[in-house]
């Protein structure tokens, strides 16, 4: 007891100051630094420069822009129409999956235990999976793209919602109760107010990743901007490759941009705060003045809606038409439990670890690196939106010009997507935070760096290592896309046995996806409340 006790202290006192934990992810760089020769063929360097040449040579030519424009226009056009049928399904099944809303309606909770069980299996499949699945069952469409969107996006609204249901203060509930107000009128007067800040902070950001999951679908072939991208690589089109990206980007920035001043102007919360505010009185962060603009927004949304269905040939009724599947050989599970299930489930966690240490360690190094230049620091921002707008698959593809395939180059095309998203997330953070405490430690004589670390990073230390665990569950779900590139895992096997139609192979491991994406799923939750809670 004495020695615990003794090296518990110890390590207390020899633990790193906080913001110094972001950048211990970074020391991922020194394993990597020595596996990349040994997987470098060097064969590709010329394709690469050729490339990077044609950043700022894009092709004008009149077919390339309009071809490239359609493709976006689609893109954009599925985005929008499957993250809003997420939100309404989200909506729904998170108030069904709500415990509070059960107790206080029928005084049950256990109906509410079993939808959320029920929403864990379609949350944990990649939308992906849900568009290629769909494919096979009902040919290629439209609806394909945007059901594949909104079946796991709504599942992830739902869980929001019913955490953030389930943890608001019941004060005003309680009094509207004992006033002898029925439940469905208490709950809606009393929880709605402050979910819907919440609610509309975190729709806004599912528009965000519907826009980048539309993209993802286009690569696989349901069409948009992403079959364009990927067709134009292929053939090593480069200037009429960076003629999509260059627009892809600016629709991304110009969404951002839009999805920002909303959230400011209607008070939304930090997308760092990834906890419930169950200290939040009754009435913070309402939208109140904004409330008309809120409902004009909702009724301008609704014909636009329609009309994108309209202009995109959505058929709903489509879904219902069924092609013939191929003939199914009969199940062969000895074949399946002679799969190599540890190794497959070993190079799965690999790439994920990998590639969340290098999202979540290199933002902040690179921002402490570029802190003097401002040149610099431009340069981070638009590399970083070059990296979360252009989809893995993409990523992996550019790097086997120069890398063998496998785990490390998977985990590269991830880490460096997401190491996009993180990065604008921990910038966002930190311009939010204000410059006082930077400021302060300047002036006493700090660098730059020393100041931006201990002046800003300090606070958000917890928080943001919080969401890269968030983000590292993420990752899980996500290995499937770099499967693309034969990096190994289940993702890859997985790909394979569905382009094989062997479904008896393709349900144990989409179970098995499926479970581990949940056991991520509750690892990280925990990991994330611990940091939270300091």
């Amino acid at each position: 007891m004495i020695d615990t006790a003794a090296n518990g202290a110890w390590w207390w006192r020899c633990r790193p100051a906080a913001p110094l934990w972001v950048l211990l992810p970074a020391l991922v760089l020194l394993p990597l630094a020595m596996l990349l020769p040994a997987i470098g063929h060097g064969g590709g360097w010329s394709l690469v420069g050729r490339f990077a040449l044609a950043v700022l040579r894009p092709s004008l030519d009149p077919l390339v822009v309009s071809s490239v424009l359609a493709g976006l226009g689609v893109t954009v056009g599925m985005a929008l129409l499957g993250w809003a049928l997420s939100l309404a399904l989200g909506l729904v099944l998170g108030v069904l999956s709500s415990r509070l809303v059960w107790q206080r309606c029928s005084g049950r909770e256990w109906p509410a235990e079993l939808i959320r069980r029920l929403l864990a299996l379609p949350r944990s499949i990649h939308e992906l999976l849900w568009g290629l699945l769909l494919l096979q069952v009902v040919g290629l469409q439209p609806a394909v793209a945007v059901l594949a969107i909104a079946i796991p996006f709504g599942a992830l609204v739902a869980r929001v919602v019913s955490d953030q249901l389930d943890a608001l203060p019941t004060v005003s509930l309680e009094a509207l109760t004992a006033a002898g107000v029925g439940a469905p009128a208490a709950l809606l007067t009393a929880m709605g107010p402050p979910l819907l800040p919440q609610l509309l902070s975190y729709g806004g950001y599912r528009l965000e990743c519907a826009l980048r999951s539309a993209t993802l679908l286009g690569v696989f072939g349901l069409g948009g901007l992403g079959t364009e991208l990927r067709l134009t690589l292929q053939s090593l089109a480069f200037r009429d490759l960076w003629t999509g990206l260059w627009l892809l980007l600016a629709a991304m920035l110009l969404l951002e941009w839009l999805v920002g001043l909303l959230r400011r102007r209607w008070t939304m919360p930090s997308r760092l705060n990834l906890i419930p505010q169950v200290d939040a009185r009754p009435g913070d962060g309402s939208v109140g003045r904004s409330g008309r603009e809120l409902v004009l927004a909702g009724t301008l949304l609704l014909p636009v809606l329609a009309l994108v269905a309209w202009a995109l040939q959505v058929d709903p009724r489509g879904l219902l038409r069924w092609q013939p599947l191929p003939p199914m050989p009969p199940a062969d599970w000895a074949a399946v439990a002679a799969l190599p299930w540890p190794s497959l489930v070993g190079h799965t966690l690999g790439l994920t670890l990998l590639a969340a240490a290098l999202a979540v360690g290199l933002a902040p190094l690179l921002l402490l690196m570029v802190r003097p230049w401002p040149l610099g620091q431009i340069a981070v921002r638009g590399v970083w939106a070059l990296g979360r707008l252009w989809p893995p698959p993409l990523i992996a593809l550019l790097l086997l010009f120069v890398l063998e395939p496998g785990v490390v180059t998977g985990a590269l095309a991830l880490g460096l997507h997401n190491l996009g998203v993180l990065g604008r997330l921990l910038l966002e953070s930190a311009e939010h935070r204000g410059e006082g405490a930077e400021q302060a430690l300047a002036g006493a004589g700090s660098g730059p760096r020393l100041a931006l670390l201990y002046g800003r990073f300090s606070a958000l230390a917890r928080p943001y290592l919080a969401y890269g665990a968030y983000r590292a569950d993420v990752i899980l779900r996500e290995s499937v896309v770099v499967g693309l590139v034969g990096a190994t895992g289940l993702g890859s096997q997985l790909l394979e046995a569905l382009s094989s139609f062997a479904y008896d192979e393709l349900a144990a491991l989409m179970l098995a996806y499926a479970g581990l994406t949940l056991l991520g799923e509750d690892l990280s939750d925990r990991l994330r409340r611990r940091m939270l809670a300091g």
